[in-house]
Order: structure tokens, then C-alpha cells, then sequence
């Protein structure tokens, strides 16, 4: 029985069109993985469903009284809140009936009304078939699963990073027992234990799910049907990740040769026409032009939009490129890890590893002196020129375009040769003129991509530059990293990505002092 049903869904901006007349089904034990370019529609999709974005045309109908989680990454969470407050909120219908059911008992204590304690057995009844008695088990279970346990139940919200901002969000989404769970991209800030852990999570999960996720390994391992958003349609294959994509290859190579086929049909068709319009067969040449009218075309296969990057070198004459010693980091006065020291030599690339929240990006931002270090010290070459990648996609000015944003960046740089190089990064003519909140985390990435790309270097540091983007792309960035001549640090959760082509790994989980 379906869960969802979607019917002639039409969904357009300004001159972009990202599906038409699409229609598919969500079976009640079906887990869909939800796959595409970055920008194809995937989000939308979801935020379509849920009903906060209108589609042109179309019906999206959800099973009656089914419960729906959503893993809403700007969810607005009170100031002064705690980490366990927040997944408290998860039960706060249970809470209050508890607050009922105590009140009635002490209102019978005065009345001595037996209608108050029939009412607060009935109560009872309902927590305890909701487990009411066993909420901190399943909190403590659900935080040790998303590595929420290291940050601190008393940890304020509004001082988390991003990473564990999400990490929280989608542990309560978890805790409210959803009949269908929509994820957009839930393993971006989760590292390999607690991938592991969401991928035992959600294949025990008896319900409905939707998945967005450019992490095609997770997506093999808990997903049984795959929905292809591309070139305007929507495409529904049934079995794994890997056995739709062979699916869809063989779509392709089948709409290939009919779509030759029907080449070879038409320009004979021409010849004729072209020959004989005017003689003694014209009449015959008419009705190839009719039969030509008639014909429903076929499309030649699409081929996704391929992002190309290339790092500029600058050279330095110096063979140490950096020099870390004893460094010691942290906010406050209490320190992350051990003291770390670590060197690079020129043209080194390294690899820091270690679960999210241990520290990488803090380790980073203290080497580059963003932010203050505890004790210690680090130094590069006097010639190095460095270029960093921060993952948070923060904008100074965020409803400026990317062609904006980069021209105030580089004044001097005219619009076409912006326009090249976004191009080239995979956006689009129409994206490149659209507000940057309104493109998709994949684009978004895309676009500070290509400002790393104008400025040359000898030292690129990496955060995370993997989170939202589609495969295609990437393998472009993968390319141009290991191209790259100059110095890397690389923090990435994505084994396929860095496997195989780095020089060092760090590992900070070790350096970790939690």
C-alpha cells in the first residue's frame, strides 16, 4: 500500500524547469534513495512533499494519519537551550500527559473522585505503550549512536557548530518515531562509526524513508528502490543503488539505438522528400512530410553536465612548506587534543581523519591563526600562498548572485570570463544569475569552488569540500587535487574520495583529550 503518491508533478523557476508531469509512488516498507545532479530538483523534491514549496502542477497525497519526519536543517531552536533539552522536545506530548495524569492524581487525593483515577489510568495506559518509562534509554541509545554523548548533554545549541547543529536535529527526528523519514543528505556531518550505526538504524526501521544522499555506498546498504531526478523527469527503479544505475544505463543504451534507429528513418524520409517534391511522386513525398509530422521523436540520451576544476601553481623556493609544533587548541582556556606536532615538506599532501566534532576544523582554523591557539606554534614557509576551503557555506552578502559575488571579489575581472568558470564548475547560465540562498548546497559549493580557483597558490586547505556535491563532480575535484602541485590538507568522512592518493594521514580522534 502507498505511503505517498505523486501524480503530474510540474516544478519550474524563472527559466529553469527541474521536472514535468512527473508521477511515482512510496510503498509502506519501501527506503528510496533520492539521486542527481546538484541542482536537478532533489531538495525541492522533498520540500515539495512536505508542503513547503508549491509545485507549478501536480498532487502529492500522503497516507491519512501518517506521521512524517523531516530532517530540517534550519529548524529554529530556542536561544539558552540545551543538547538534552532539545531531544526532550521529541516527547513533549508524552511529557504533558504525564503532567495530566499527575495532576489528576493529586486532585483525587483531595476529591476522592474515582471518574479522576479512571482518567489517570488511562494515561497511565498510554505511556506505557509508548515506552514513556524508558525515554532516557532510548535518548542515551540514540546519542551514543550519533556521537552526541562526547559534546556534553548540557551543551548549549546556539554554541554548536554546524556539524553537530545537524547531528542533534536528526537525532530527534529519529526519537519522534516517525511513520516516513525524509533525509537530505544525513551523512554529511556523521563520521564512519556513526554512518555505521544510521545505516543498523535505518534498516531496522519498519516505516517508509526517503533518502537524498551523494554518499552512493550509504545509499547501496540501506536503500531498496532508487528515484532518478534528471533532465526534467523523475524515474522510479526498483532494487539496490548499484542495480538501478544498470537500470538506468540500460534505458539509456536502448533509447541510443532507437533513437539511431529512428535517425536513419527520418533522413531517408528527407531524401525522398528532397527528390521527389516536385515530380511525378510528389504525392508520395507528401506523405512522408505527413508521416514525418506525425512521428514522435525520440530524444538522444543526455549526458550529465561534467564540472572540470584546475588549482592555479604559484611557486615557492622553499622546501619546508609548514611547521607545526606542539600546538595546542581549543575555545577558552580548555584544549581539544595533545599537543599536536606534524611537518610538510613541499608538495606533501595530508589527510586529517578523525569523527566529526573532535576537532579537524579547529586544528585548521588554529594553524591558519583564524582563531587563537592555546599554546604552541605554527609557521609557514615565508613564500607559501594559501588558499582555504571552509565548508560552512556562509556569504557575506547571501541574496547577491554568484556572478556578484564573484565580481566584487575580483572588481577588475570581466563578467565573461566569470561566467566561463562557473561554467566549468557545473553552474548553470540560469543558476549563475540566481540568489545564493536560493541554489542548493551542491551549488553553493560549486560556486566557492570556482572562487578558489582565481586566486593562485602553493598551499590549499581542505574542509570537508566533498558535503552536498554529486558524483560527477566529485571525481573533477578528486582530479585536480591530485593534479595539483603544490601542499594539500585534506579533512574529509569520504573513504572513496581520499582512498589511495595522500602522502600522510593525521589522525585527531588519537590527539582527542574528551
Amino acid at each position: 500500500m502507498a505511503v505517498l503518491d505523486v501524480e503530474g508533478l510540474t516544478m519550474s523557476y524563472a527559466d529553469k524547469k527541474l521536472y514535468e508531469d512527473a508521477s511515482f509512488q512510496l510503498e509502506k516498507h519501501e527506503h528510496m534513495g533520492i539521486v542527481g545532479q546538484n541542482g536537478a530538483g532533489k531538495s525541492t523534491l522533498i520540500k515539495i512533499l512536505i508542503g513547503k514549496v508549491l509545485p507549478v502542477e501536480g498532487s502529492v497525497k500522503w497516507q491519512k494519519g501518517a506521521k512524517i519526519g523531516y530532517l530540517d536543517q534550519y529548524v529554529d531552536i530556542p536561544k539558552g537551550m540545551t543538547l538534552i533539552e532539545f531531544l526532550h522536545t521529541a516527547f513533549t506530548d508524552l511529557y504533558q500527559l504525564n503532567d495530566q495524569m499527575n495532576q489528576l492524581y493529586a486532585d483525587y487525593a483531595e476529591k476522592m473522585d474515582d471518574e479522576l483515577l479512571a482518567k489517570a489510568g488511562r494515561i497511565q495506559e498510554t505511556l506505557d505503550a509508548h515506552n514513556f518509562y524508558e525515554i532516557e534509554t532510548e535518548v542515551e541509545r540514540v546519542m551514543n549512536g550519533l556521537g552526541l554523548a562526547d559534546i556534553g548533554k548540557d551543551h548549549v545549541v546556539s554554541e554548536m557548530s554546524g556539524g553537530q547543529r545537524s547531528k542533534i536535529i536528526l537525532a530527534k527526528m529519529l526519537l519522534e518515531k516517525p511513520d516516513v523519514i525524509l533525509l537530505d543528505e544525513p551523512t554529511n556531518y556523521l563520521d564512519t562509526a556513526h554512518i555505521e550505526w544510521l545505516i543498523e538504524y535505518l534498516n531496522d526501521f519498519a516505516g517508509a524513508a526517503m533518502i537524498i544522499s551523494h554518499d552512493y555506498d550509504f545509499l547501496e546498504q540501506v536503500t531498496n528502490t532508487i528515484c532518478d531526478v534528471s533532465f526534467g523527469k523523475i524515474t522510479k527503479y526498483r532494487g539496490s543503488f548499484q542495480q538501478a544505475m544498470r537500470q538506468k544505463e540500460e534505458r539509456k543504451e536502448a533509447q541510443e539505438r532507437e533513437y539511431e534507429k529512428q535517425q536513419v528513418v527520418i533522413e531517408k524520409a528527407q531524401r525522398f522528400i528532397r527528390k521527389n517534391k516536385a515530380g511525378s511522386k510528389s504525392t508520395m513525398a507528401k506523405s512522408r512530410e505527413k508521416m514525418l509530422a506525425r512521428m514522435k521523436k525520440i530524444d538522444p540520451p543526455e549526458d550529465n553536465l561534467k564540472a572540470t576544476f584546475h588549482f592555479p601553481y604559484e611557486n615557492t623556493g622553499s622546501a619546508n612548506a609548514l611547521r607545526v609544533e606542539k600546538l595546542s587548541v581549543g575555545y577558552g582556556k580548555r584544549p581539544l587534543l595533545a599537543p599536536v606536532t606534524f611537518s610538510m615538506t613541499m608538495g606533501e599532501k595530508l589527510l586529517f581523519t578523525g569523527f566529526n566534532g573532535v576537532g579537524k576544523s579547529t586544528l585548521i582554523k588554529s594553524i591558519l591563526k583564524k582563531i587563537p591557539s592555546l599554546g604552541g606554534t605554527s609557521s609557514f614557509s615565508p613564500s607559501a600562498k594559501i588558499n582555504y576551503f571552509d565548508q560552512d557555506l556562509e556569504w557575506d552578502d547571501p541574496t547577491l548572485t554568484p556572478l556578484q559575488t564573484i565580481q566584487n571579489l575580483f572588481p577588475t575581472m570581466q563578467p565573461k570570463t566569470i561566467r566561463t568558470k562557473l561554467a566549468r564548475a557545473g553552474i548553470n547560465a540560469a543558476n549563475t544569475m540566481k540568489e545564493m540562498n536560493l541554489l542548493s548546497g551542491g551549488e553553493q559549493t560549486k560556486v566557492k569552488l570556482a572562487i578558489l580557483e582565481l586566486t593562485p597558490c602553493n598551499f590549499l586547505i581542505m574542509d570537508e569540500p566533498t558535503n552536498h556535491l554529486d558524483d560527477e563532480t566529485k571525481e573533477g575535484l578528486k582530479k585536480a587535487l591530485q593534479e595539483f602541485p603544490g601542499n594539500l590538507i585534506l579533512v574529509s568522512h569520504e573513504q572513496s574520495f581520499y582512498r589511495g592518493w595522500l602522502d600522510k594521514v593525521l589522525n585527531v580522534e588519537k590527539l582527542s583529550l574528551k
